[in-house]
């Protein structure tokens, strides 16, 4: 399986997807002007992955700052991860965020709180 590997711009995060590497990080911020053709090709690796994912997942989030519109799409790929972790895979997520960053803070626990997978939060 291909990584999919999406270079960080000023408008869009750095997306790095790679299953061999077991590498699975979204960093930086979000407001791009089409979410859901920025997205696309995230959705359709995941759907991929899901399909053989390996044993354990850890999906690492180091967002900066989100737009609503960005702030839905993470929602769909968390609810995507949960299908994965009902399916049985192990999937787990790190919520990073800045010492003095309670709005990306809260973010992570309203996540936390749809979702039924793991979070681990991680300040600093």
């Amino acid at each position: 399986m291909e990584p999919l590997i999406i270079n960080k711009t000023d408008d869009t995060p750095a997306i790095h997807l790679d299953k061999v590497a077991g590498k699975f990080e979204f960093t930086g911020k979000s407001l791009p002007e089409d979410v859901s053709t920025f997205y696309a090709p995230v959705f359709s690796w995941i759907s991929d992955y899901s399909e053989n994912a390996l044993p354990e997942s850890n999906f690492i989030f180091k967002m900066t700052y989100f737009n609503t519109a960005s702030s839905k799409i993470i929602l769909d790929i968390l609810m995507r991860l949960e299908d994965m972790h009902n399916d049985g895979k192990k999937v787990s997520v790190e919520w990073h965020y800045e010492e003095d960053d309670e709005d990306m803070q809260e973010a992570g626990e309203e996540y936390s709180e749809i979702v039924e997978i793991p979070f681990k939060f991680i300040e600093g």
